[in-house]
């Protein structure tokens, strides 16, 4: 099968059935985002199994990472299983799944301590980095943390069709209550900004990006993600159980949750060492 033309139509239609599969507000946009590259790509030409094909060879002549040409094939596919044209679909590039994390990604908890540091005078902006590093939720769930929650306790989380509980941390929950009081929150969302909106993930980046060159850590590590997968490998080397840290995170699958708790090549060096095989007459 095949479709002569994509209009802007198509896209208004792709747009609200990602709405209607409940799919998150960051979901939708970048699908959309990936939708309209393709769309940009195929004017004028009829989309074929070979045009397809010939489109996910263009991303890797662009340069992208592997990674990021299978998030794209990803939306890709999906556009095009909306349109009717399951056919054009086009496989994912296979990768070597990694085994540990490189030095210049990790986020380290002495460079969280220099973070929160930095932001010693902006109390929002240090709050909120503990809130994600301490509770593993993702930026956008931060609305979710409102003053009756915190008050109780826990907070209800709504991704998707899930919906997770979150406890608060007792240190924490009093932060945030005493945070509230001093800034007139008496209810609802906590984080927010002098209009009382809640604060959006594009300015929270913003912000902590900002905290860099005083905290002396590489920009390359400094997002809100990278707290969450901190608060995901300290879970871990206490508790050591990934199906109840995947609940937490609130993944679907396990083997998401392996990519969180990567340790970096250095650990992974040191654990290879311990073992000693190179040494032969330790076993003689």
């Amino acid at each position: 099968m095949s479709i002569e033309t994509i209009t802007q139509t198509h896209l208004t239609a792709f747009e609200e059935y990602l709405l209607r599969e409940e799919k998150s507000a960051a979901t939708v946009e970048k699908y959309l985002r990936d939708a309209r590259a393709f769309v940009l790509y195929a004017e004028g030409k009829t989309v074929t199994k070979e045009m397809t094909v010939a489109y996910k060879k263009s991303l890797e002549d662009t340069g992208y990472k592997p990674r990021s040409i299978n998030s794209m094939i990803a939306s890709l596919n999906s556009f095009l299983d909306f349109l009717g044209v399951a056919d054009c679909k086009v496989k994912t590039l296979r990768i070597q799944k990694p085994t540990y994390l490189t030095e210049e990604k990790e986020l380290t908890k002495d460079e969280y301590k220099r973070l929160l540091a930095a932001a010693k005078h902006k109390e929002q902006l240090n709050l909120v980095i503990r809130t994600i590093c301490a509770t593993g939720i993702r930026v956008s769930e931060l609305k979710y943390f409102t003053v009756e929650a915190v008050r109780n306790g826990e907070v209800s989380v709504k991704c998707k069709s899930k919906t997770r509980t979150i406890l608060v941390p007792g240190d924490l929950r009093k932060l945030l209550l005493s945070y509230a009081h001093k800034h007139g929150i008496t209810d609802g969302v906590i984080f927010v900004t002098r209009n009382r909106k809640p604060l959006d993930r594009s300015y929270i980046w913003a912000q902590m990006k900002g905290l860099c060159e005083g905290a002396g850590v590489n920009p390359s590590k400094v997002f809100p993600h990278n707290l969450r997968k901190l608060f995901a490998r300290t879970f871990y080397g206490i508790e050591k159980d990934i199906a109840k840290l995947a609940d937490i995170l609130g993944h679907s699958s396990i083997e998401t949750t392996r990519i969180y708790i990567m340790t970096t090549g250095s650990e992974h060096r040191r654990q290879i060492e311990r073992m000693g095989i190179a040494l032969a007459e330790r076993y003689a």
